[in-house]
């Protein structure tokens, strides 16, 4: 079986729909790191009796040096594939790199539609909220070198009615984030997806 590493920052609603899903049935989460201290992912993975590692950014000078010390983490561990599930950090070349074509990141909106810089968390709900669209959803995506720019390897519409705030928009994509993203690292630890270009194929 691969071996995955969980990197999150929050609450850890998706980390547990892997660990239910798909931890020790498709793959092994070899490990879950959290830059935030106090994350619930990371009780979250004591709990299924994963290795659980905060990692202080404040103990270094650099998002590099940072990227670098948890690209050590991957090793010691022999991490396969790095799946971002609600990780409030831009990842630097030295993970990117590293791991070229095997960080998966899951996101609140369909891709291009309210992603990039600044499209993150309630951010994200608030602007679909603020331009009254009726149709949002959840996209999950290759990491590259870019914010929100990988390829595309699953999406998943949510309709609005336009009586929506922001949080019941974000309590929407929620209960499709889950689904969506265990049936997308499935396929990846499967090898079922094959990149070409900044295109994906399904085997």
């Amino acid at each position: 079986m691969k071996k995955m590493a969980v990197l999150a920052s929050g609450s850890g609603s998706n980390l547990q729909a892997l660990i239910d899903r798909v931890h020790e049935k498709e793959g092994l989460i070899a490990v879950v790191i959290s830059n935030k201290k106090n994350a619930y992912a990371l009780k979250r993975a004591k709990k299924a009796d994963i290795p659980a590692i905060y990692a202080d950014r404040s103990q270094v000078e650099t998002d590099e040096a940072y990227d670098t010390d948890i690209l050590k983490i991957l090793h010691a561990y022999a991490v396969d594939v790095i799946v971002l599930a609600g990780y409030l950090r831009i990842l630097t070349p030295v993970l990117t790199e590293a791991y070229a074509n095997r960080i998966i990141n899951i996101h609140p909106s369909l891709i291009p539609s309210f992603c990039g810089d600044g499209y993150y968390g309630m951010h994200v709900h608030q602007a679909v909220y603020d331009r009254g669209v009726k149709i949002t959803g959840a996209t999950v995506h290759f990491v590259d070198s870019g914010v929100d720019t990988g390829p595309i390897i699953m999406q998943r519409a949510v309709c609005l009615t336009g009586n929506e705030q922001p949080e019941e928009i974000a309590a929407k994509v929620l209960e499709i984030e889950h689904e969506l993203l265990v049936e997308s690292v499935t396929l990846v630890l499967n090898d079922q997806i094959e990149i070409v270009q900044k295109r994906t194929i399904r085997k």
